[in-house]
């Protein structure tokens, strides 16, 4: 079979780069409405490198009329089987496209919330015991949230997707030591007065591992430790529902008011369980070729300028113990056309307007990293 090379090229980086696949480990691909030739692109690059692939099918339609009749003796055996095929692989990796990103929104939200929870010891595994990248799959309703034609949304979605991110390195290892050293942040911008302490949990770089795209530092903060309120001025799909304007208020950590165009439905997703009132992470977002955000969280979470503050769960290793099934990334950004705003590290100012201050840090600006193409 003909395969695009950018196709083999996306391949190669996801099975190399970002998964390291060695000879006899096993790699899970999770195809979600992709293109049969992209998935045989990655089998053809796992079994270069030595690696046993096993391949799922999904598709978004049908996954929509399972969860409609969702039931816990349906999903519970399901679990079990999906977890111990996990337990068996040492890989995964994930594209998820799709020609309609509601294609779930009417799906009731206790359902939703049900297979969520069943799913979870799968989702734990997965993120915790194995090495794994997920990405989105261009499609024309991603054109279309872009406001892109087709035909220029794949251009800019394979030069995002096989970005050289070793050029993203040094600045990431600058502000994720500045993080990991940081107790008290304070977040100022339109509609935002935000303080947290993030003492003591650490910071991870994200440069190409984990998601594609990519272009992050995420920590989180203290859980109780969060004071304030903020305003995303990002879109937003959740569970296939589109939020805007989302607005949270905080009091000794937890989520006391939270508003937007569908308050109810925002409020009916923070109630899942009591964790979904709590943050889980905080990341900074630098990604060059990512400008505008497009409801699609895997790009716009990495929006050059932007941050992300994350209600629900908190990741191991670098987290501050919170458990939900929710892990929502709603997304601020503060370059100046979206009404600047400002990050300050222990009183000191680290970014301002989108753009970093630091001598140290200003390697993660647009500008530098552009140049250094």
């Amino acid at each position: 079979m003909l395969v695009d090379p950018r196709f083999t090229q996306l391949a190669e980086g996801l099975t190399s780069f970002s998964t390291e696949l060695k000879q006899d480990e096993r790699v899970l691909i999770d195809a979600f409405d992709v293109p049969d030739a992209m998935v045989i692109a990655l089998i053809r690059a796992a079994r270069a490198r030595g690696a046993h692939p096993y391949v799922n099918i999904h598709r978004a339609r049908v996954t929509r009329e399972l969860t409609l009749g969702a039931a816990e003796e349906q999903y519970a055996p399901h679990a079990e089987i999906e977890l111990a095929r996990m337990q068996k692989m040492d890989a995964y990796i994930a594209l998820r496209g799709s020609e309609n990103i509601f294609e779930a929104s009417d799906v009731p939200s206790d359902k939703v919330q049900l297979v969520s929870k069943l799913m979870k010891p799968v989702l734990d595994h997965r993120v915790g015991k194995t090495k794994w990248v997920v990405l989105r799959w261009p499609s024309p309703s991603m054109a279309q949230q872009a406001g892109m034609s087709t035909e220029a949304f794949e251009d800019f979605y394979f030069r995002v997707c096989t970005l050289d991110y070793s050029l993203l390195t040094p600045g990431m290892k600058a502000l994720s030591d500045l993080m990991a050293k940081t107790d008290r942040v304070h977040i100022k911008g339109a509609g935002t007065d935000l303080k947290f302490s993030i003492k003591g949990i650490g910071a991870e770089a994200c440069g190409g591992l984990r998601n594609i795209p990519d272009g992050e530092v995420y920590s989180c903060p203290v859980r109780e430790s969060v004071e304030g309120h903020i305003q995303y001025n990002a879109p937003t799909v959740y569970l296939g529902s589109s939020f805007d304007q989302i607005r949270l208020a905080f009091k000794k950590g937890k989520i006391v008011e939270a508003t937007a165009n569908n308050t109810k439905r925002l409020n009916e997703i923070l109630d899942s369980d009591p964790g979904a009132r709590y943050i889980g992470e905080f990341a900074i977002g630098f990604n060059p070729h990512i400008l505008e955000p497009m409801r699609d969280i895997l790009f716009d979470e990495k929006i050059a300028g932007s941050f992300h503050f994350t209600p629900g769960q908190a990741y191991e290793g670098v987290g501050n113990g919170n458990k939900s099934q929710v892990h929502w990334d709603m997304v601020c950004i503060q370059r100046p056309e979206y009404g600047g705003g400002e990050i300050w590290f222990d009183g000191k100012l680290i970014r301002k307007d989108g753009l970093f201050v630091p001598k140290a840090l200003q390697k993660l600006n647009p500008d530098n990293l552009l140049k250094k193409r």
